[in-house]
């Protein structure tokens, strides 16, 4: 098993900037991909970033590219999402979820991660 814990939300104005952080622990040689989802009220749970093993491969959803970066540091088996220009249609809670499957694409969907964070609260106000 994997567990994963989420830090750094909080409350920012619009066009701010946050670094989510995701630690994982448990069997975390096993995790290959690792991704980042946001869950506003009332609405589904949606992909917005993913990352590769050694970090070659990324990829974002439209509505953060540019404004968002992905990254790993797997000898501290952490991962970040740094978000900037930050809209206050994002407040959402950040997941982040992880797999042991091989290959890197694709990975938008919910389905593809079966270990998952508690999430973090992102505020963002106009």
């Amino acid at each position: 098993q994997v567990q994963l814990v989420e830090s750094g939300g909080g409350l920012v104005q619009a066009g701010g900037s946050l670094r989510l952080s995701c630690a994982a622990s448990g069997r975390t040689f096993s995790v290959n991909t690792m991704a980042w989802f946001r869950q506003a009220p009332g609405q589904e749970r949606e992909f917005v970033s993913a990352i590769s093993w050694r970090g070659g491969s990324t990829e974002y959803a439209d509505s953060v590219k540019g404004r968002f970066t992905i990254s790993r540091d797997n000898a501290k088996n952490t991962l970040y999402l740094l978000m900037n220009s930050l809209k206050p249609e994002e407040t959402a809670v950040y997941y982040c979820a992880a797999t042991s499957g091989l290959g890197f694409s694709p990975p938008t969907g919910v389905g593809r991660y079966e270990y998952w964070g508690q999430g973090t609260q992102v505020t963002v106000s106009s």
